[in-house]
């Protein structure tokens, strides 16, 4: 590692331990089967996906319920550990660290229905799946999460993803993230071109990663000794880069010194893979067309239409319209009280990471245990999410808030307001043990 990354501050080992400690990879946060008493019921409870917080809420409901029969549905067969695709993308990891298999992770005793939600039917308490079959519930947890909108880009198929076209998405998939990991090697062989980073006028989940794709990216450049023979550029739809004022501002600077030209108010609306051409629509004024060595593509993202389609949706005028409705801060419908959400799908502010789910799990699972015993929801979800926010491979900014941009820093040790060389160690090494404890149910 060139000696400008190496460590910011002096952290000692005791500080990783508190840290790993904090993150549920091992001490006394982890919570071990017993350790919350057993709610008798006979509910059937069904979970509509098996990602992060569809795997995290069925262990856990095995764990604190008895007698109870759990139902989940999907059609997934592997479970990816997400928050790792911007390293592969990056070329630090390779793609196995982050696949596993979701059978690895639910309970024996849950029914896996492997299909897929076509219509939800809240006044009946069932689904229907594609092929026509209804499932009945007594309480219903959504955790399916949200869609890849490629489609709403003319011209962009994640077909074209690392085919020499240049053009990258560290979303669509993890071969997806190793083939933009190809095709940043392949701009920078280059020794020259533009690079075009784009934000979707929706939103993300992980908002977080198209900044870690860029900044990484710059590293690499950098990296050449031939910085100045590449042109970087992002494009931002609302004029912001992240919802934080102080992390906006941070990355606003930062890409001031490391030569990122900003385009606010640009839109991605169209490619020409053939041509290497982007078009933009921009706010005020006519499209944009912007030739390019290097693309990469953030879609616009929404919940399933099976969702949006719903009753249990925002609905056109609502706030977060077409994105599951929950209260907030018990995560519970309004106006379907045995029906839940968990994780991507939920329509509220930011709150779309897998730090999210672990927090949403543990409000879920209060709340939802003291609706069955007829109890008031005392759990209240505060709104926090995390972002370690790569700024360069080898450094990092943990960024932790809830509510209304409110800071929400978890270790006195790392200032949150400044990058690190200990972050960076959280991220590469130490959050995919916690996130598996999450799976688990044990934080």
């Amino acid at each position: 590692m060139p000696k400008k990354y190496l460590p910011f501050e002096s952290v000692s080992r005791r500080d990783l331990l508190k840290f790993s400690v904090g993150a549920g990879v091992v001490g006394p946060l982890a919570l071990t089967a017993g350790s919350v008493k057993a709610v008798n019921t006979k509910a059937h409870i069904v979970i509509v996906g098996a990602g992060a917080g569809g795997i995290s809420i069925a262990n856990r409901l095995t764990n604190s319920l008895q007698g109870a029969k759990i139902t989940i549905i999907d059609t997934r067969e592997k479970h990816y550990y997400q928050p790792g695709w911007t390293l592969v993308a990056s070329g630090v990891w390779n793609q196995a660290k982050t696949e596993t298999q979701v059978s690895d992770w639910l309970p024996k005793s849950v029914n896996w229905v492997k299909g897929m939600v076509a219509e939800y039917d809240p006044d009946n308490n069932q689904v229907i799946l594609e092929t026509g079959q209804s499932v009945a519930y007594d309480q219903l947890i959504i955790a399916s999460g949200l869609q890849l909108r490629y489609d709403l880009i003319e011209g962009m198929d994640v077909g074209l993803i690392g085919q020499g076209k240049g053009i990258g998405s560290v979303y669509a998939s993890l071969d997806a993230a190793a083939a933009t990991n190809t095709e940043i090697k392949r701009w920078i062989s280059k020794g020259s071109g533009t690079g075009l980073f784009n934000l979707p006028p929706t939103a993300l989940k992980c908002a977080g990663a198209p900044l870690k794709m860029t900044f990484t990216t710059l590293h690499r450049l950098e990296d050449t000794g031939r910085r100045d023979d590449f042109n970087v550029e992002f494009m931002t739809p609302s004029g912001k880069l992240f919802g934080v004022p102080f992390y906006n501002d941070f990355v606003k600077q930062r890409f001031s010194d490391q030569g990122v030209t900003r385009n606010d108010f640009w839109t991605l609306k169209a490619v020409d893979a053939d041509a290497k051409k982007a078009t933009y629509s921009v706010k005020g004024g006519e499209d944009q067309v912007k030739d390019y060595d290097f693309l990469h593509v953030v879609p616009p993202m929404t919940a399933g239409a099976a969702l949006e389609n719903s009753p249990l949706a925002f609905q056109p005028g609502e706030s977060f319209t077409g994105w599951m409705k929950v209260d907030r801060e018990t995560l519970q419908n309004p106006d379907y009280p045995n029906v839940w959400g968990i994780g991507d799908v939920m329509g509220m502010p930011s709150n779309k990471t897998a730090a999210s789910v672990k927090m949403h799990a543990k409000v879920l699972e209060e709340n939802f245990l003291a609706s069955l015993q007829g109890k008031p929801l005392t759990a209240k979800h505060n709104g926090y999410t995390s972002c370690p926010l790569i700024t360069g491979i080898g450094k990092a900014m943990l960024v932790e808030f809830g509510w209304d941009s409110k800071l929400l820093p978890s270790f006195s040790f790392i200032d949150p307001k400044k990058e690190s060389w200990t972050v960076w160690v959280m991220k590469e090494r130490m959050l995919r043990p916690a996130y598996y404890a999450m799976l688990e149910g044990k934080i």
